[in-house]
């Protein structure tokens, strides 16, 4: 069992550090670079991934805030003001990879370049910056699973639980380790896109179901199910949805 503790500040003379936000912005940077990356093996301007970036983090931070009302509709309705003090946290990834896919293609067409290679491309980094974000939501606990006696289980205050942040952070170093094979094997575009949907869909819909549901503050679900794990199963369809449709056009150019 993992002893529970919380490390939420880092106190630096007259300012306070949050640790969340310090690893949320480490793992940003070691996705971006690790794209940038990416993009010179494949021959692309690494600048475009930079910029591409830049233009994400906006979209991400704004639609992951309105994502997140989803999750405690009665905090922000008791107090709408809430919704702009972000420092008090309360950002969901679901909502983040929804707004960076809309201001991402936005920019990559205004750049007039390939869409498609270069969002194929920035999707390497994703999980590197997922693996390191998600340990700043372990260090701080703020996603308390259901009571457990697994062997990664922390000893909360109120029995051992499934840590939801310990177990997403794993999950994406497991994803980049094996983009970090597929890229030794020189796989086609497409192919971490196409595989971070589905891999990323599937852990992410079962993994919420050991989200505590007897806390003081739990996610609100609909049917059963949160709201992440629709966004889940709407990921999985897109990448099914891909990998079809590029296989098609491979099919019909063989066929010429």
């Amino acid at each position: 069992m993992i002893p529970y503790f919380k490390f939420t500040t880092i106190p630096l003379g007259p300012l306070t550090i949050q640790v969340w936000g310090l690893f949320v912005a480490m793992g940003i940077l070691a996705g971006a670079f690790a794209a940038a990356r990416m993009a010179e093996k494949r021959g692309q301007d690494p600048k475009v991934i930079w910029d591409l970036v830049t233009w994400v983090i906006v979209g991400a931070f704004l639609m992951a805030r309105v994502f997140h009302v989803m999750y405690e509709p009665g905090l922000y309705l008791a107090d709408p003001l809430e919704f702009f003090r972000i420092w008090h946290g309360g950002l969901s990834v679901m909502g983040g990879f929804l707004g960076a896919a809309i201001m991402g293609i936005w920019y990559l067409r205004r750049k007039k370049v390939d869409v498609y290679a270069y969002v194929d491309t920035a999707m390497f980094g994703l999980p590197l910056g997922l693996f390191i974000g998600r340990i700043g939501c372990f260090l701080i606990h703020d996603h308390p699973g259901t009571l457990t006696d697994f062997a990664l289980g922390v000893k909360y205050p109120d029995g051992v639980r499934h840590d939801h942040g310990l177990y997403l952070s794993i999950n994406g170093l497991i994803l980049f380790l094996l983009f970090l094979w597929l890229a030794r094997k020189q796989v086609k575009t497409g192919t971490y896109l196409i595989v971070f949907l589905g891999w990323y869909g599937v852990m992410r819909f079962f993994l919420d179901f050991l989200r505590a549901t007897d806390g003081a503050i739990v996610d609100t679900r609909y049917l059963g199910l949160t709201p992440a794990q629709y966004a889940s199963l709407v990921m999985v369809a897109l990448g099914l949805w891909i990998w079809k449709k590029k296989r098609i056009i491979v099919e019909k150019k063989l066929t010429r």
